[in-house]
């Protein structure tokens, strides 16, 4: 796992060195002029902008990301289902609800408190890089470094299959936060920080608040449709994306934004939602 961050890293560099290079962003950084402000930047400008700190270790991420890794085949077994029924025909919105019914129900509030317990637990041994490494992740972690991926990718391939897959990627990403948040909306868990302030007091969440809410993470939800769906286009480069994904997992148990089950379930829907776009993408 450590060569994994190591290619992670260079990776990044690379990449954003080549776009540096074709775009002219070598040059020394400027004050940004009201003309700059207004454009929207690009995922590897981002990047480029706030590049990683170093991340969390190998040892504290195993644990959530076999958690994680489980998903994968039972979500493999369920989409067998739904393509026996409905073959590569697209029909977001009825692949929507369908997905949204095979997330288990949310933990009982006895397993929930366990749960959070953890997360105190956890939340004591936090440092001033576990937080730096935490609060890129959450940024970064939502769309911006599964669209670096495949940027990285399409480096490689025709212009025009490369057009194709970053519109299924958005596609991906998209119907990964609107399944989410619904599922969100019905099931009404509270964030960890909610049912604890002083996890994120930064947060000035005022008594008796029910939200946010956390089952299914979306984070976790958007993350795990990325790497499914990089993973079938670029084989060689799972075990890259996986680590990435386990990186981003514990970021959100790390500040105290999900508990362990919020993630397996965002992992679990995901994992449907990158299988979905696979198949109705034609790959």
């Amino acid at each position: 796992m450590k060569a994994l961050r190591i290619k992670w890293q260079y990776a990044v560099i690379a990449l954003l060195a080549v776009s540096a290079a074709a775009f002219g962003l070598l040059r020394p950084q400027l004050l940004p002029t009201a003309s700059s402000t207004k454009q929207k930047l690009s995922a590897t400008d981002r990047i480029r902008q706030n590049p990683p700190p170093t991340l969390f270790t190998d040892a504290e991420i195993t644990p959530i990301g076999k958690q994680a890794a489980a998903q994968r085949e039972k979500a493999d077994a369920l989409f067998a289902q739904w393509k026996k029924a409905h073959g590569t025909t697209r029909d977001d919105k009825a692949f929507a609800a369908w997905a949204a019914r095979q997330i288990p129900a949310p933990p009982t509030a006895k397993d929930r408190t366990a749960e959070l317990h953890q997360v105190q637990a956890l939340a004591k041994t936090r440092t001033a890089a576990g937080k730096k490494a935490a609060t890129w992740l959450e940024l970064n972690g939502k769309k911006d470094v599964w669209k670096l991926y495949l940027h990285d990718q399409r480096e490689l391939i025709p212009a025009r299959q490369g057009t194709t897959e970053k519109a299924e990627l958005k596609a991906a990403l998209k119907l990964a936060k609107t399944v989410s948040d619904q599922l969100a909306a019905r099931d009404k868990q509270p964030a960890p920080f909610v049912l604890d302030p002083s996890l994120r007091p930064e947060k000035h969440i005022q008594p008796g608040a029910k939200g946010p809410y956390s089952y299914p993470s979306r984070h976790a939800t958007r993350a795990a449709a990325a790497v499914t769906f990089l993973g079938a286009l670029s084989s060689h480069r799972a075990e890259d994306y996986r680590w990435m994904q386990d990186e981003v997992l514990y970021s959100r148990l790390y500040m105290a934004g999900h508990v362990s089950s919020d993630l397996t379930a965002g992992t679990l829907l995901g994992d449907l939602i990158g299988d979905y776009e696979l198949t109705v993408g034609g790959h």
